[in-house]
């Protein structure tokens, strides 16, 4: 069975598609967010992923350990609202496991994720079943924990359809956190734009390790 094989540069490139894939879906982000949020929410994730493309070559020549610092740095700095710290927050626990790290395996980018998760979670004091970011997120962590043992593919597309499934899992959720709390139905019948960017970016993180393999 074929090993992910996930180079700092893959990684780069898999930002650099991130940042592409959420500028096209500038129109029906912030429609999401008018809906459920204050309407900031794209703002604030293209702010930050244009900010990090702007230290691109930067970014290239650093260590894992030192690429996902330098990614925490600059989303705090540039990006408003609650996004930015939070995911400052888990860049930087994602920092700390990948010291001395060269190349991400399926086993290295689920410890990257489960560390990403808990900074979220831990920074935002929330959980899952929360309407958040951290729906995708966790059902993405859990899903690959559970498929690691079938190989590095099963795990990394498990882990898309986890995400993926969370997603759409926060459509029927009342909102705990945000804007969306305060509305009268809570959110109910509409994504959470917070969990939707999220899915993006492990969905494409799933596309860029598969094609490692």
């Amino acid at each position: 069975m074929g090993k992910v094989k996930l180079t700092t540069d893959a990684y780069v490139d898999y930002l650099k598609a991130v940042t592409e894939k959420i500028a096209s879906e500038k129109d029906y982000i912030t429609e999401l967010d008018a809906t459920t949020g204050d309407g900031d929410h794209w703002v604030n994730m293209n702010t930050g992923f244009t900010k990090l493309m702007e230290i691109e070559t930067q970014l290239r020549e650093l260590d894992f350990s030192g690429l996902f610092k330098k990614a925490a740095m600059t989303i705090m700095s540039g990006v408003g609202g609650s996004s930015g710290i939070l995911y400052a927050s888990a860049y930087l626990k994602a920092a700390a496991v990948l010291s001395g790290v060269e190349v991400m395996d399926a086993e290295m980018l689920l410890k990257v994720l489960d560390a990403e998760l808990q900074g979220i979670m831990q920074r935002g004091n929330g959980k899952p079943g929360f309407k958040t970011m951290i729906d995708p997120l966790y059902q993405a962590v859990e899903a690959m924990k559970n498929a690691l043992p079938e190989g590095d593919s099963a795990a990394v597309s498990a882990m898309r359809e986890g995400a993926r499934l969370g997603m759409e899992a926060t459509k029927d959720m009342e909102a705990v956190r945000g804007r969306a709390y305060y509305q009268a139905n809570k959110g109910v019948g509409h994504l959470d734009p917070g969990a939707v960017t999220m899915f993006y970016q492990l969905d494409i993180l799933g596309n860029a390790a598969l094609k490692t393999i």
